[in-house]
């Protein structure tokens, strides 16, 4: 693990970064998918080669899963499962402590969707993703099954999603807020990001353009600032005010989350490598 300097777009730098960016590994192809578990282990998926990977409390790196259906986006239940958007075959899987797969999603009525590609999970245990098409060179396919590239909610204990939001170019990083109230979802083609508060019923409304900037994925901290990924990180205040960048030396930063025993270490997923940067933040994943 070597240092590199971590340079800041803005004047104003954030001063809830306490250290330099840290290269923990650049062995992969292209990684994404980064969520943490309760403990504050962070794992993380290398799309390309099929695997996903795991970043101890202990600071040590380890392969806990080859042939991962694809894996891409990730998300951890109450229980402890790790749930994974499984893009192979446009699935959700359910992965539990012991490795057991279970398949919580496959198609609607036949059709596959688009292709899962992250994932929030509601208090309630019900399941929202994105669903936009990427052609991928591993599928058989060539194009949609489903016309129209959406946000999806999956009832805990359902097999079959609905839609919740469409109108989308290309939706793709999403996350709700700690309180259950709203949902972020970004658009990667409009290069916006959208706000919409969340029904009880899981229904979304009250859609509302939230920042100019669209995202490969995102975090929240616990005072509601987003975090979002592309060309390094910027860092929005929850009312939409630009107030941080992290210069990432990579082509690209897919995704995002705080981890370690505090969850005050933000780690980013960009291209071929997996960074971390020590802030006085905390994560509320």
């Amino acid at each position: 693990m070597f240092c590199i300097k971590c340079l800041f777009s803005l004047a104003q730098t954030p001063t809830f970064v306490q250290d330099s960016l840290k290269l923990i590994s650049s062995q992969f192809k292209f990684t994404e998918g980064a969520s943490v578990d309760k403990e504050g282990n962070v794992f993380f998926t290398d799309q390309p080669n099929d695997k996903i990977w795991k970043y101890g409390t202990d600071g040590k790196l380890s392969l806990y899963m080859e042939k991962s259906g694809r894996a891409n986006g990730t998300y951890f239940d109450k229980k402890g499962n790790l749930i994974v958007c499984a893009d192979e075959n446009n699935q959700i899987w359910s992965i539990d402590k012991n490795k057991k797969i279970s398949i919580l999603f496959t198609d609607i009525d036949g059709k596959k969707v688009n292709g899962p590609n992250d994932i929030w999970i509601d208090k309630k245990g019900g399941i929202y993703f994105t669903d936009p098409y990427y052609q991928r060179d591993y599928w058989t396919r060539t194009a949609p099954q489903i016309v129209g590239e959406k946000v999806y909610y999956l009832p805990q204990g359902k097999k079959t999603p609905h839609a919740v939001a469409d109108g989308f170019k290309r939706p793709n990083g999403i996350l709700g807020t700690p309180d259950g109230k709203y949902l972020y979802v970004a658009d990667r083609v409009a290069d916006v990001t959208y706000r919409y508060k969340i029904n009880e019923d899981a229904s979304l409304n009250e859609r509302e353009l939230l920042l100019k900037q669209g995202s490969d994925g995102m975090t929240l901290d616990s005072e509601g600032n987003i975090y979002i990924t592309g060309k390094g990180v910027d860092i929005y205040s929850k009312s939409g005010a630009h107030i941080g960048h992290i210069d990432v030396p990579e082509n690209w930063c897919g995704n995002i989350c705080f981890g370690g025993k505090n969850k005050n270490i933000l780690f980013i997923t960009a291209s071929k490598s997996l960074y971390s940067i020590k802030t006085t933040a905390k994560g509320v994943e």
